[in-house]
Formats: structure tokens, C-alpha cells, sequence
């Protein structure tokens, strides 16, 4: 929309000054989603988030966020939505919106500061921290880790290019990341987070499952959702359905 000009007549008979004048448009850019799922938004949350920036440092850096509250209707009071508002901008996430709001987080939303935005189109994100540029994606081989040591506790060990296989015990207070699945050969504390990147079809394996956190392509559980009877055994971790499913394997 633009606003026309608008000649001024002095007096005396001056030339005609002329305002002027400015525009409205229409602009479209891309946003980053942050789909929280049903359950408390507790210190597990907050540590796979953080592993996930870990896993890409830069790439959110002041990058328009919206919350997309489809499967999160617990999130429906106003000092929720403003609590995770301020630690994602704490964490350097512009967030400034939801969708996909029911008619009460709508409210809860705007007496929280952020606007309300119609549903858009999910698209792929390219977020891995050190992707070759010279080799096409589909003909890159994939980059497995193995670690022979292990993993103790504070340590963050992390799979950029595919899988991650650890052969040895991981310590409560670790942290395994992988682009690709996760194996390990031995008892598996800490936390461990597969498909770093999005990749739905990345499973987690372990021969005693003792793991505070799980996670497949965002998606995640902790020890307590877990049934007792999966603890100690082995186990495998992979999605179905858009769920997060746990698994034993003897």
C-alpha cells in the first residue's frame, strides 16, 4: 500500500513543497518452529534444547522463532508461554509468535507479548555444524565415529557426519550426540540424542539401558517416563507414529 503525495501550497506564491510519501508491504520470510510436546517444560526440556544448540552453535542465532503449540495444550497460562519466552531468549532464540494455538493459549499468548500466526509449511533444516559444501548430499558417505574408551562423566562426545559407536560404558553426566543412530556396547547413563539433524529413521542401541535422557530427531524421554522393566536391559530407542518409542531387545 502506498499513500500518495500530498502537495503543501505556501503562501507568497512559493514553489509547492512536496511530502514524501511511504509504503506499506507485504513481506515473506523463513521462521524456525519450536513444537514443545505434551509433559512439563522440566530440566530434561531444557537439556535437549541445549544439546540441540550445542549441536549447531550459529545456526539460530537471532533467527525468527515461533512456538507452535499443537501438541503442547498443557502451555495455556500466560506466565508459561512468558517463562519459556524469556529462557529461549536467554539462549539468543528470537521468538516473537505461536501457532496452531487453541482459542485460550491465543489469550495466554497475547497478554504474553507474542503475536498469533496462521499454520505454515514444515521444511527440512540444514543444521549440522560442518557439512561439506563440494560433494552433493545424496552421494556423501556417511562419517561414523567409534570410540574405544569410556565415556565418563561431563564428557560430550558428538558425531557430525553419521553414526556414533561407542565400545564401553557410558557414565551418568555424559552426553552422546549423533547425525546419524547411536550405538553402544556396554551400560548407557547420560544422555544420548540421535538424528541430530531431523532424521527420523536414526534409532539408539544399547546393551544396559540406564539413560537419564533419550532422544530421536527432537523428540524425547527421560528415565522416569520409562517402564521399570526396561531398566538394565538391552534396548533399542526409534520414532513411530511422531512417538517416541523404548524398546527391549532380549
Amino acid at each position: 500500500m502506498s499513500v500518495p503525495h500530498q502537495d503543501i501550497k505556501p503562501r507568497g506564491g512559493a514553489p509547492a513543497a512536496s511530502v514524501k510519501p511511504f509504503q506499506i508491504r507485504g513481506r515473506y520470510f523463513t521462521a524456525v518452529a519450536l513444537r514443545p510436546e505434551e509433559g512439563p517444560l522440566d530440566q530434561a526440556f531444557y537439556a535437549a534444547l541445549d544439546a540441540q544448540l550445542r549441536w549447531s552453535p550459529h545456526f539460530f542465532d537471532g533467527a525468527p522463532l515461533i512456538l507452535d503449540l499443537a501438541q503442547a495444550p498443557n502451555l495455556s497460562r500466560p506466565a508459561q508461554l512468558r517463562a519459556l519466552a524469556d529462557s529461549l531468549r536467554s539462549r539468543g532464540l528470537a521468538v516473537f509468535g505461536v501457532q496452531n494455538a487453541t482459542a485460550l493459549q491465543e489469550a495466554a499468548a497475547e497478554d504474553a507479548g507474542l503475536i498469533l500466526l496462521a499454520s505454515g509449511k514444515d521444511a527440512p533444516l540444514n543444521t549440522g555444524p560442518g557439512l561439506r559444501k563440494d560433494i552433493p548430499k545424496k552421494l556423501r558417505p556417511p562419517e561414523n565415529r567409534l570410540i574405544t574408551e569410556p565415556v565418563r562423566s561431563g564428557q560430550s562426545v558428538v558425531a557430525e557426519g553419521g553414526d556414533l559407536i561407542v565400545v564401553g560404558p557410558v557414565s551418568s553426566g555424559a552426553e552422546l550426540i549423533a547425525r546419524g543412530s547411536i550405538h553402544v556396547y556396554g551400560p548407557m547413563r547420560g544422555r544420548a540424542m540421535a538424528g541430530a539433524e531431523g532424521d527420523e529413521s536414526a534409532r539408539i542401541f544399547c546393551r544396559s539401558l540406564k539413560a537419564e535422557l533419550l532422544a530421536v530427531a527432537g523428540l524425547y524421554r527421560t528415565s522416569e517416563t520409562l517402564e521399570p522393566g526396561l531398566q538394565g536391559r538391552p534396548a533399542q530407542v526409534f520414532l513411530r507414529d511422531e512417538r517416541l518409542c523404548v524398546e527391549a531387545m532380549d
